[in-house]
């Protein structure tokens, strides 16, 4: 749909579509060989703002060290990028990150900041137009990992800037990263950049303390992805017969976000609503469900798949100890 019309949808309606979707994701993702669940829905409201406790983590380092990078370069950065830019920001969040941006580009053409969490990006645009009063901000609630519609009527921008931060790319594993940043260069044109953040590869023991904190807070923001699909989709998942474990695999560089069954169960899915036929998983203790990978690059590496992507490299930094890096490709 149309974000541009995108109002003329009830809420009802909304919410039902993307329940449907859930729910299909969540079956095609339990019957699969290796066990997966989309890490997009990890962004109820709940789970927002536990990821954004986590940002706050000693041990998460990423968002503290990209942050740095980013105020510390912001100028290099803007000047970069040039004047009158649109910039388009998948996976928004608290706009953090943006504000640093934003706050040095050249009379920036309109941002558009595009999220699957309506009710954090509603608030994170009517922060930003109190800002940047003289920045049009264009908010779409979507899901970036698709081909997301941008709002008609947007400003001709001198050039369209894409931002990515948090290491999201990630996410992705090395054909699905590839794809998206082959379309974020069709989304962008020829004259078009993107900023993003990439973590780099280093020692394994700091690599999995930062997804596995004493005080539990990235435990509860996994284990809230299986409440969510209980409350959305009518599931029943025991809670407490799961727990969040995260693990780093050396031989693909990737942290692994696992759900680690510790007994013996029985999981329903209704297929099309509560009071319909359900679909039923058995877990043995032991057995468990990847809930996101965050894959970790060298410099040659992620410079090699923005190659393939059709990206040249424009400029990298890192922190002081090389644990992040941002990169400008045009």
């Amino acid at each position: 749909m149309n974000p541009g019309t995108a109002g003329t949808a009830t809420t009802a309606e909304a919410s039902g579509a993307a329940r449907s979707e859930l729910r299909a994701d969540v079956l095609r993702g339990l019957a699969a060989p290796v066990r997966m669940l989309p890490p997009k829905y990890f962004y109820d409201e709940r789970g927002a703002g536990l990821f954004e406790r986590i940002c706050e983590l000693p041990e998460y380092y990423l968002t503290r060290v990209e942050t740095g990078i980013l105020a510390e370069r912001a100028g290099e950065i803007a000047a970069a990028i040039g004047p009158n830019a649109c910039v388009i920001e998948f996976g928004s969040g608290s706009g953090r990150k943006t504000r640093i941006l934003l706050g040095q580009l050249d009379r920036p053409a309109a941002y558009v900041p595009i999220d699957i969490s309506g009710a954090q990006l509603a608030q994170f645009a009517r922060e930003l137009r109190t800002e940047f009063p003289a920045l049009p901000v264009l908010p779409v609630a979507a899901d970036y990992t698709v081909a997301p519609i941008l709002p008609a009527g947007m400003p001709a921008p001198r050039r369209t800037v894409a931002f990515f931060p948090g290491s999201s790319i990630g996410n992705l594993d090395a054909a699905a990263a590839e794809q998206f940043l082959r379309r974020v260069r069709d989304l962008c044109g020829e004259s078009g950049a993107l900023l993003v953040g990439a973590d780099l590869h280093k020692d394994p023991a700091t690599l999995e303390l930062a997804y596995n904190d004493p005080q539990g807070v990235t435990a509860a923001f996994n284990l809230n992805l299986l409440a969510r699909i209980n409350r959305e989709c009518g599931a029943d998942f025991p809670l407490d017969a799961f727990a969040h474990r995260a693990v780093y695999d050396r031989r693909r560089q990737r942290i692994e976000m696992r759900l680690v069954c510790g007994r013996g169960c029985e999981v329903h899915v209704p297929l099309d609503g509560a009071a319909s036929p359900h679909a039923t998983f058995a877990f043995g203790a032991g057995d468990y469900l990847i809930t996101e990978h965050s894959h970790k690059y060298t410099r040659e590496s992620f410079a090699a798949l923005a190659a393939r992507s059709g990206w040249s490299v424009r400029a990298c930094w890192t922190d002081a100890e090389a644990w992040f890096s941002v990169w400008l490709l045009g």
